[in-house]
């Protein structure tokens, strides 16, 4: 893997006493800590909306993720304080479940933050998991090239500071902790690289040290499949090819740290593997399980490149056309000062082996992320390009395409490092050299537009007192609730109500990703059913539609199947369509109770 000239900090030199030496750890961890002080500042001020409404407060970009994993989160917690199993639950989509596994359930936070949840709520859960993982994994990543790449400071925190707040990282901070809590990609990177550095010094590891390594990487590699493993399998693809150019130089030598490094990562893989078998197992072979996922095009358009995002200070003063995949999306929204700046510096230090590591990754992750072919301004080009092929590879398939421009956010801000250490190194020579202030110049051209603002936030409606303050285990033996109409990807709100109510009750439908008849492939949602179709496009028209017999019958089967002990209607729009709909559909009318209509079908159904 990739040997990056070692920094020697000031702490190691020989020449030192061992008061200066401490002195110099002293000063080094002042550092530190004020750089994860800025970061943690930062990160709760982008936060700041939802930290001051974690009751209420809803991430309004989120769409519906938001109350997705605050659900995850909370029925974590549930399963572990009740020693339920985490992997599966049939609280949603009841009676078939959701397989959690498959459904990015982020067990390695949801599990020791149980108590949080139980105690606080899913929300400040939600926000605390955005919060660290902004922070932390710009900390990961200053930790990484203070250590390992430069030896100024201030060179090192501007790469984590783009690392932990690129464009990509605050847009999925709306909704998707998973990719925003990345902190251990650079700890795995941290681990390869000084393994590979020892392979090639030729150093004589003991076979006690070699597994001691082994087991930490498979170790960090569990962990990191347990919060994320889109994140790891896009890492993992960037990693290799930055290692694979670095050494293109020396491919001999190359060969020879692949034969050291071989054997403990063989064997770090073998942990992870023993590790994680059970949960990838249920994953790809338990209950609810499903062989890939049809996302449908989900391409970075070429002008997302260059526009700044929506949550930045350009994207408040130059907001462009609106070509994301959605607000939670904006995987790739640099800005075209950053280009500028990015592609003068590659340029100017093209002689650097991590220079050209990096804008190989940059150039290669970015194409990938444009997709089958190119589009500007959301017109197709015609342009075929490499994704059209890799789109039919096992794993890679379920990969939106717009999210490899995530992996050239660590290979631009190696860029960014160098280029900075690089100027702070001239002024060490010449304090009047012009440089230096060349290049602050333009990191401020190039980041200020990226700036984040604050994440915008709504206060949301409370829950109905009906599944609040215990009305709802009066409708409840054995069966489900079912919503109307059933819960689904683009109004999940059922999935709160469900969590206030101390999960009272299981839910006939809901959001999360399943199988869909017999081919396995995956998709949001349950599998449509006549009943849920009917009400949703009623709700939609606002009209009542005609209901025959057979209308009638199809309903019978769909509570049957649902094992519906109640049908619950709560405020929503256009209630009074559905109410009228579900009295001739169901033969009976409502009754209002507790700030609901609700039909009884447990004496219609047995």
């Amino acid at each position: 893997m990739a040997v990056l000239d070692r920094v020697t900090p000031n702490t190691a030199n020989p020449n030192l006493t061992r008061t200066q030496r401490t002195a110099a750890r002293l000063r080094l961890a002042r550092a530190d800590l004020f750089v994860a002080g800025a970061y943690l500042s930062l990160a709760v001020l982008v936060l700041s909306g939802q930290w001051m409404h974690a009751d209420r407060g809803y991430l309004i970009k989120s769409g519906q993720d938001q109350t997705m994993w605050e659900w995850f989160f909370a029925v974590t917690a549930h399963d572990v304080s009740h020693l339920h199993n985490p992997l599966g639950t049939t609280l949603q989509n009841y009676p078939d479940g959701v397989n959690m596994m498959a459904n990015t359930a982020m067990f390695g936070v949801g599990v020791p933050l149980t108590p949080v949840t139980l105690l606080f709520g899913p929300t400040v859960t939600f926000v605390l998991v955005l919060t660290l993982g902004l922070c932390g994994t710009a900390f990961a990543w200053y930790w990484l090239f203070s250590r390992e790449l430069v030896s100024s400071k201030f060179a090192a925190a501007v790469g984590g500071l783009f690392c932990g707040f690129a464009p990509a990282m605050i847009s999925h901070a709306n909704a998707h902790p998973n990719f925003v809590l990345l902190a251990l990609l650079p700890v795995i990177a941290l681990k390869v690289i000084r393994m590979a550095r020892r392979a090639a010094a030729g150093t004589e590891v003991t076979r006690g040290r070699r597994n001691k390594d082994a087991f930490v990487l498979g170790l960090l590699v569990a962990m990191q499949i347990a919060l994320g493993e889109e994140p790891l399998l896009i890492f993992a693809l960037a990693f290799g090819l930055f290692a694979l150019v670095y050494h293109l130089h020396a491919p001999k030598a190359g060969l020879r740290m692949v034969r050291s490094l071989a054997p403990p990562v063989l064997l770090a893989a073998l942990i992870t593997v023993a590790l994680t078998d059970i949960p990838l197992w249920w994953q790809f072979f338990g209950p609810q399980s499903y062989r890939s996922i049809d996302h449908g095009p989900m391409k970075n358009d070429l002008k997302a490149l260059f526009q700044f995002p929506s949550e930045s200070l350009g994207g408040v003063f130059s907001h462009g056309q609106n070509v994301a995949i959605n607000a939670t999306e904006e995987n790739s929204y640099f800005g075209w000062p950053l280009w500028i700046v990015v592609s003068v510096a590659i340029a100017l230090m093209w002689r650097e082996r991590a220079v050209r590591a990096a804008a190989a990754v940059i150039a290669l992750f970015t194409i990938l992320s444009l997709g089958a072919s190119a589009t500007i301004g959301l017109g197709d080009t015609g342009i075929v390009l490499p994704w059209k092929w890799l789109d039919h590879v096992p794993l890679l398939n379920s990969v939106l395409e717009s999210r490899f421009t995530m992996a050239a956010i660590p290979a631009i801000a190696v860029v960014l490092v160098l280029a900075t250490q690089r100027a702070l190194d001239y002024w060490s020579v010449s304090a009047t050299d012009w440089r230096p202030l060349a290049l602050f110049a333009a990191l401020v051209f190039a980041l200020l537009p990226l700036t984040p603002t604050v994440l915008p936030v709504v206060q949301r409606a409370p829950t109905p007192a009906f599944f609040t303050d215990g009305t709802v285990r009066h409708y409840v033996s054995g069966g489900s609730v079912v919503i109307a109409p059933p819960p689904t990807a683009p109004d999940a709100r059922a999935l709160r109500w469900q969590v206030d109510s101390g999960f009272e009750f299981p839910l006939a439908g809901g959001y999360f990703v399943g199988p869909t008849g017999s081919s396995k492939k995956g998709r949001y949602g349950p599998d449509d059913r006549p009943t849920a179709t009917l009400l949703t496009k009623a709700q939609q028209s606002n009209k009542i539609p005609s209901i025959d017999e057979s209308d009638r019958i199809r309903a019978l089967v769909d509570l049957r199947y649902w094992r519906a002990d109640v049908v619950v209607l709560p405020p929503t729009d256009n209630a009074d369509t559905l109410r009228l709909t579900l009295d001739q559909l169901l033969g009976f009318p409502a009754k209002y109770v507790d700030g609901v209509w609700l039909w009884d079908v447990r004496g219609l159904l047995h």
